[in-house]
């Protein structure tokens, strides 16, 4: 395999887990340099260990995946000691159930993305590997679902996404819109009558022109800043 390994903190109150995940992730050749048992120790491992991805539980004793997620992204209470991790450090949510309504939380605090706690090993390994390259792990599916369930709850944690939006190209708003309704870039196409190439190209200038790490951050923004409805992008169902 070429280049240093792909590196990985697993988080979770359940020593079974930590340990079923991290042979998982070894026998692909993916170095486990971490356990934490809370979301407290998981900042501290990522402090000191600097890894590309962490597998992060949610509900966890001391303090919570979603407060862990803040932190080590950067996103901490004012006060805290400040982002724990590197700027290439990526969260992926793990969770028991479906929809479970803290995966919203989750993603607003800056993970990219979330797996069922039932994942198939080859599908742990593929997401730990795709999230590490950049992407995002969010299924269309699951983006719409999230959206239709969460996006429109004034309990919903604010991100703090403010972004302006002006810099964008009429075309790049098009495309940030119905990204935002869970297309994905081959649907976008489609929709758009664009070569996949071309959606790809947009959408990395979308991020990089608002500074935002993922497609997730990308749909978000667009629900949060009032660009779309949770009805859709028209603010119909």
């Amino acid at each position: 395999m070429n280049g240093p390994a792909l590196r990985a903190v697993i988080a979770d109150d359940q020593a079974l887990v930590r340990t079923g995940f991290g042979m998982i992730l070894a026998a692909d050749g993916i170095e486990v340099v971490a356990e934490a048992a809370d979301g407290a120790e998981a900042v501290d491992a990522v402090r000191r260990t600097r890894p590309d991805v962490v597998l992060m539980d949610i509900r966890m004793p001391r303090m919570d995946g979603i407060e862990a997620t803040r932190r080590i992204l950067g996103a901490g209470p004012e006060g805290s000691e400040g982002p724990a991790g590197s700027p290439g450090t990526r969260v992926i949510i793990l969770t028991t159930y479906d929809l479970d309504h803290y995966v919203y939380a989750a993603l607003t605090a800056g993970a990219s993305g979330f797996l069922l706690k039932d994942v198939t090993p080859e599908h742990l390994v593929a997401a730990v590997r795709l999230v590490r390259s950049g992407d995002a792990l969010l299924a269309p599916t699951i983006t719409r679902r999230l959206i239709e369930r969460f996006a429109h709850r004034q309990e919903s944690p604010q991100t703090g996404l403010h972004r302006d939006l002006s810099g964008l190209t009429p075309r790049e708003l098009e495309v940030l819109r119905l990204m935002a309704t869970g297309l994905s870039n081959a649907e976008l196409a489609d929709r758009l009558f664009l070569s996949p190439t071309t959606v790809k190209t947009h959408v990395g200038r979308i991020l990089s022109k608002l500074d935002l790490r993922d497609r997730v951050q990308a749909v978000v923004l667009a629900y949060e800043s009032g660009l779309i409805s949770p009805q859709g992008p028209n603010g119909t169902g």
